[in-house]
């Protein structure tokens, strides 16, 4: 008999109420790995539909052009041997090869106007860019290579434009050069861009008359692009002076690649955006002329994303991560009211408290696929902060512990909401939280006799 209330002494111990305590959050962690992973399995759910979505629309698009090519002769000498192995004549094969001149200067004027496409419960942005392009080209300079004027095949110049996302491309592409207007047609290329995994395809122009080409002044070049895109829109800068001017309606740009907007041209508010670059051949490390081959220069782009600002599964992730808190505070509020007032709490109590907290992950999920985040997780805080007070209220009897536990949770829940929407400041104020929080626990416990367990 004295056994059995030893035994019935220790399980209502403090020790033993602790240890089982925490034997429960360590338990109820296998749960809420797995709502993370139900968060995760959505996420890439979305990823999926919307690289789909994309594709369809008009991938993301780099641009770069226009580039003057020039094929030009060199020769070869070739020895003919005889029979016996000796040089009997020499003969001079004609290799043809191309000069590849970028522009003197290159302006363009684009607006970005941003959509929203929808799939199911699934959302993303594109765009629809309208391209101004204009500059000018200068004389070519052969002399470096020492090639004749003879050698110069101007005849058969023409002109090149590299850009991603071919299907993305509205209208017709027409060039005016000099006084006249150049069509084009895609030639594939298949080359990799290894910063931006973009393959880049080439268009190339009809041959340009002799009059058009910068044969011994100056000439001037425009042309009109219009691209359905998605995702980023960027630019090499060909251009002995490169300048590009966006403006847009997309409240939330990031400015990616080598080089970053003028910050005294750029604006930024809930109507959108504007950006200046003006970039130089001395910002860059390569020159104005290539013979033989183009060379890659996909790692000098610049450029912006329209990035979706965080959506509701990064939300729901960042909230998640919080449920080992949310779990230990909770049933830390619980043990102290235990504690104090000492009513006994079973432990299938604390767990179905602990399921109902799993609950509000999947709650929030679901419902924001359907809805805001915001009013998704009002209406799963306020489904789970609600029933466990009402379920408090029958297990402690007295009206104001419940009352007690619906502050906490509410104050809780209000706290994380605050931490997932703040980026910057996010470890500050959860860090200052938690110093709070610890600070009120640790008053709240200070008259606790724990000598007796």
């Amino acid at each position: 008999m004295n056994t059995q209330k030893k035994q019935n002494s220790f399980f209502r111990s403090t020790s033993a109420r602790m240890l089982m305590i925490g034997l429960l959050i360590l338990t109820l962690l296998i749960p809420l790995t797995y709502v993370r992973s139900l968060i995760n399995e959505r996420a890439s759910r979305q990823q999926s539909v919307v690289h789909e979505i994309n594709e369809k629309w008009g991938e993301e698009v780099m641009l770069y052009g226009p580039i003057l090519r020039v094929p030009y002769k060199t020769y070869e000498e070739k020895i003919v041997l005889d029979k016996e192995g000796k040089e009997s004549k020499r003969e001079q094969k004609v290799i043809l090869e191309y000069a590849y001149f970028f522009p003197e200067k290159i302006e363009n004027e684009v607006r970005l106007d941003s959509d929203f496409l929808h799939r199911n419960n699934f959302e993303t942005v594109v765009y629809t860019a309208d391209m101004n392009v204009s500059g000018q080209f200068n004389i070519p300079d052969f002399k470096p290579k020492g090639i004749k004027d003879e050698d110069i095949l101007w005849e058969k110049a023409n002109i090149l434009i590299r850009t991603s996302n071919l299907k993305g491309i509205k209208d017709e592409l027409s060039l005016q050069m000099g006084t006249s207007n150049y069509s084009f047609q895609p030639i594939f290329s298949g080359n990799r861009n290894n910063n931006f995994g973009l393959i880049l395809d080439t268009l190339e122009s009809s041959t340009i008359g002799i009059s058009d080409l910068p044969v011994d002044k100056p000439i001037d070049f425009s042309f009109v692009l219009k691209y359905k895109g998605s995702e980023r829109l960027s630019f090499i800068p060909i251009g002995r002076t490169t300048e590009v001017k966006i403006g847009s309606d997309w409240h939330s740009p990031s400015f990616s690649g080598t080089y970053l907007p003028d910050d005294k041209t750029k604006v930024i508010d809930e109507n959108g955006f504007k950006a200046e670059w003006k970039i130089l051949q001395v910002n860059r490390p390569f020159s104005q002329q290539a013979f033989k081959r183009l060379p890659n220069l996909d790692g000098y782009a610049f450029g912006v994303d329209l990035i979706m600002p965080i959506d509701e599964y990064q939300k729901s992730e960042r909230s998640a991560k919080y449920g080992y808190l949310v779990i230990a505070l909770t049933f830390l509020v619980f043990f102290l009211i235990q504690t104090m007032s000492k009513i006994y709490i079973h432990p299938f109590q604390y767990l179905m408290i602990g399921l109902a907290l799993l609950m509000f992950y999947t709650l929030l999920i679901s419902i924001s696929e359907h809805s805001t985040f915001l009013k998704a997780y009002l209406i799963a805080a306020s489904a789970v902060v609600v029933l466990i007070t009402t379920y408090s209220k029958t297990i402690l009897g007295k009206l104001k512990f419940p009352l007690l536990i619906c502050a906490s949770l509410s104050s809780l829940y209000t706290f994380i909401y605050v931490i997932i929407q703040l980026e910057n400041y996010a470890l500050l104020v959860g860090s200052i939280g938690l110093f709070g929080i610890l600070a009120i626990v640790m008053f709240a416990s200070r008259k606790i006799d724990w000598s007796h367990d």
